[in-house]
């Protein structure tokens, strides 16, 4: 059987959740998304936000489509980055090593079986055409948690997601009858408050979206940012089911801010391939080392931080103003000082004025 094959291709593949759904459009969701826009939740998100109808009705870019087959695929316990001595960033575990090489690998093997069968097929991972959670919760891969991620039996959140479209007649699966009950975990977890009650996100507020951001990272967000350098795991951290995964995971040291200072875009492009760079531009990671570096506040940063009030690009000038600020020394004061007479740009001189008074 069709159905069965692809089941026991997508688990040899290293998958922990599968199941089928048709590819009918998903009740309320767009309507969902573009009340979360209205209301500021979604942010400057784009992606499926873009145009919401799209991505909650896959037939508008695939009208062939009657089925989506939704995997998961755990991408723990073989990575891992936490902080393991003063001056170490950490790099949320998700972005530890390119994971979804082995989605896209199970996608592909997915495919290759249904095209061999004669169906079409078309793998979706990490695609604006398809809420990728939806499809999930709809094929009993696994159920809504209230922090908003999809929680997979014996992965719990800590799974990539991605799908097949396929015209191909098999048997679909019904949605599990599971919920997070009374647990709240991840709500105080998150260090922003940003998941609201109802298992609403405010992007507004979650340091994932903004340590990837382009733009400035908001002052009152600044000191929760700590020593991240990439991503934030701390509501997948909190969820019991995930636990287990958590216990076993291989946990590596994370780079050092003056690493990430010192190194050029070329060696920064090259030890992280697989992060999302707008533009491929690795000024994004310098800036949250800098703002790292404000937290963390060690003696021997300061010479480093002070050196990027002189950066080329603004955007570091500006948060190397605040982390300098939070050196709070005389030397920093006056390399305030000497810069402010020196800027030009009214976004860098607003960050050191601030710097300055604070």
């Amino acid at each position: 059987m069709l159905r069965n094959q692809l089941e026991e291709i997508a688990f040899d593949a290293g998958c922990v959740g599968f199941g089928v759904t048709v590819a009918d459009p998903f009740d309320g969701l767009a309507e969902a998304m573009r009340r979360r826009k209205v209301d500021g939740f979604a942010a400057d998100l784009a992606f499926t936000y873009r145009d919401p109808d799209v991505a909650a009705d896959v037939r508008r870019s695939l009208p062939w489509a009657e089925r989506l087959i939704s995997v998961a695929f755990a991408y723990e316990p073989a990575a891992g980055v936490a902080r393991s001595r003063p001056g170490a960033l950490r790099i949320a575990r998700f972005a530890d090593g390119d994971h979804y090489l082995g989605l896209r690998s199970a996608l592909g093997a997915i495919v290759s079986a249904l095209e061999s069968s004669g169906a079409t097929a078309q793998a979706l991972a990490d695609d604006s055409r398809l809420v990728d959670r939806a499809a999930a919760v709809r094929a009993g891969v696994g159920w809504w948690g209230r922090s908003t991620m999809v929680l997979v039996p014996g992965a719990g959140p800590w799974v990539l997601l991605g799908a097949v479209a396929t015209d191909a007649s098999l048997d679909v699966d019904t949605p599990m009858v599971r919920t997070c009950g009374s647990c709240t975990a991840c709500l105080p977890a998150c260090p922003t408050s940003a998941i609201l009650p109802g298992g609403v996100l405010d992007v507004r507020l979650c340091l994932a979206h903004h340590l990837q951001s382009t733009g400035l990272i908001p002052h009152d967000l600044r000191k929760a940012v700590g020593d991240r350098l990439y991503g934030c795991d701390d509501c997948l951290t909190s969820c019991p089911p995930g636990n287990r995964i958590v216990e076993t995971a291989v946990v590596r040291p994370g780079p050092s801010i003056l690493e990430i200072l010192s190194l050029d875009d070329g060696h920064l492009l090259d030890r992280y391939p697989h992060f999302y760079l707008p533009a491929r531009r690795p000024r994004i990671l310098r800036r949250n080392a800098l703002v790292a570096a404000g937290n963390d506040r060690s003696p021997d940063l300061e010479p480093v931080v002070i050196g990027h009030l002189g950066h080329p690009d603004w955007l570091l000038r500006a948060h190397a103003a605040w982390s300098v600020g939070a050196f709070d020394t005389a030397i920093g004061r006056a390399a305030l000082s000497q810069a402010l007479a020196d800027e030009h740009d009214g976004r860098v001189r607003s960050e050191i004025h601030r710097a300055a008074a604070s």
